[in-house]
């Protein structure tokens, strides 16, 4: 049987994990609290205890039947804490291992002024989170070189789907359409992502890095105000971005305005995506925020 062990079973790993259950795999998740490895278990899934501080009691024993390992769990102030508690343990593992996924995001490009980038791009990160992504995915990259861990990097773009999306935030009264001339954003649907992680799994390429992400970036406030027509609601009036009232976070997604290209998932694993653009996106999730 096939065992994957998922470090940080969060959204969008979750989204996998469901679809590999349902073929029959062994699908162990870590979480930060007992209530939360019990809501993982009652969801079918083994899960253990991992808040970054510690090692997992008992790991060796936990990875003795582990074939394929996602690492989802974003790197802090002190970088990645599973490399820091476990990356040689893995490391150890690789010769089990038949795949390993690095999470990441495509703010390792940083700002490209709007224009296009692909993974041959030079990592140019414009904000912390960024630059603390690029340390891990060195570090996990190190680590396939020097034991032949058979990992594969995916740099998300903006994550949406069931229960985070815009319709929600409007419907939450949180949506803003804030105005920034030139300003486009890369977006991906949760389960696209996850179609795209088992298409690495069926056809394995370790070393390879994959831009996971839609076929058409677009301003932020037109997805907003596609959102409102959905919906039958107005669009929330528009802001400009030098007067809006954004926190530190917020403001620093203003910081990158690129285009991702999404070649290489296409035509070397064959994705199809369901949900080219946003517009079929939110279209799909209309009915779930009616509910």
């Amino acid at each position: 049987m096939s065992h994957l062990l998922c470090f940080g079973l969060g959204y969008s790993a979750r989204r996998l994990a469901r679809r590999l259950l349902r073929q029959g795999w062994r699908v162990t998740g870590t979480a930060r609290s007992d209530a939360a490895v019990s809501r993982l278990v009652t969801e079918g899934f083994d899960g253990v205890i991992f808040n970054g501080s510690a090692k997992i009691d008992g790991f060796a024993s936990l990875a003795r039947d582990v074939t394929h390992i996602l690492l989802s769990v974003p790197p802090g102030v002190d970088g990645d804490p599973v490399f820091a508690r476990h990356g040689q343990d893995i490391g150890a593992l690789a010769p089990q291992l038949k795949w390993a996924g690095y999470l990441s995001t495509t703010g390792v490009y940083g700002d490209r002024q709007g224009g296009w980038v692909d993974e041959s791009g030079e990592l140019l990160p414009a904000t912390e989170r960024g630059r603390r992504r690029v340390q891990a995915e060195a570090d996990w990259q190190e680590l396939h070189s020097a034991t032949g861990l058979p990992l594969h990097v995916f740099r998300l773009a903006g994550i949406y789907g069931p229960g985070s999306n815009q319709m929600v935030s409007l419907l939450n009264g949180k949506s803003r359409r804030v105005i920034k001339p030139g300003q486009v954003f890369s977006r991906v649907h949760v389960d696209d992502i996850a179609s795209t992680l088992q298409a690495s799994l069926e056809k394995p390429n370790p070393g390879r890095i994959y831009n996971v992400c839609d076929d058409e970036a677009a301003p932020p406030q037109v997805v907003v105000a596609h959102a409102a027509t959905l919906l039958n609601r107005p669009a929330p009036p528009e802001v400009d971005f030098e007067d809006a009232e954004m926190s530190p976070m917020g403001r620093s997604f203003y910081a990158e305005s690129k285009r991702v290209s999404n070649d290489r998932i296409k035509q070397e694993l064959g994705v199809e995506l369901a949900y080219p653009t946003y517009r079929e996106g939110l279209s799909a999730l209309l009915e779930t925020v009616r509910r």
